[in-house]
């Protein structure tokens, strides 16, 4: 197996894979700047602050708009985020082929955000963390890898 990939920040080889990147798409009939946009503002569905989130300037601030608890967080949010993230980075990649292309190249290497600032979406810095991210960013690259397979006339 390969060594890890490790990724956090948005600059660098693999810094696309974060979730700050610049790397606008459209789901569901919006535009969205980057996938943490997407992601905070799907807290908050039919409230104003998930507009605020969406027309925020960087993902940073939408980040903070969507971790502020003054708007009524949606109720099954623990049970929907990690679907809502996988939706995000499908068609974050969808958009972009070259981006497709580069989480193709990590080919079976363990993708992990490395960060003390989350043991949910990261590894906690230290490898305790869940690194979620990290894997559905494996799994939506195997999801690929086998449609390129199937689109190839290849096994899936």
């Amino acid at each position: 197996m390969s060594d890890p990939i490790l990724f956090y920040s948005t600059r660098g080889e693999w810094g696309r894979f974060s979730n700050f990147a610049a790397t606008p798409f459209t789901l569901d009939g919006k535009r969205w700047r980057t996938s943490e946009h997407c992601f905070q503002a799907a807290k908050f569905p039919g409230h104003p602050q998930a507009d605020a989130i969406h027309a925020a300037n960087s993902p940073a601030i939408a980040a903070r708009l969507g971790r502020s608890r003054k708007a009524p967080l949606r109720p099954d949010w623990e049970s929907v985020k990690e679907d809502v993230m996988r939706r995000a980075l499908a068609a974050k990649f969808a958009a972009h082929g070259e981006l497709r292309e580069l989480l193709l190249s990590t080919g079976d290497a363990e993708l992990i955000e490395h960060t003390r600032r989350d043991a949910y979406w990261g590894d906690g810095g230290d490898g305790h963390g869940r690194n979620r991210l990290g894997h559905l960013l494996m799994e939506l690259r195997e999801r690929l890898r086998a449609e390129g397979s199937s689109a190839d006339g290849g096994d899936a």
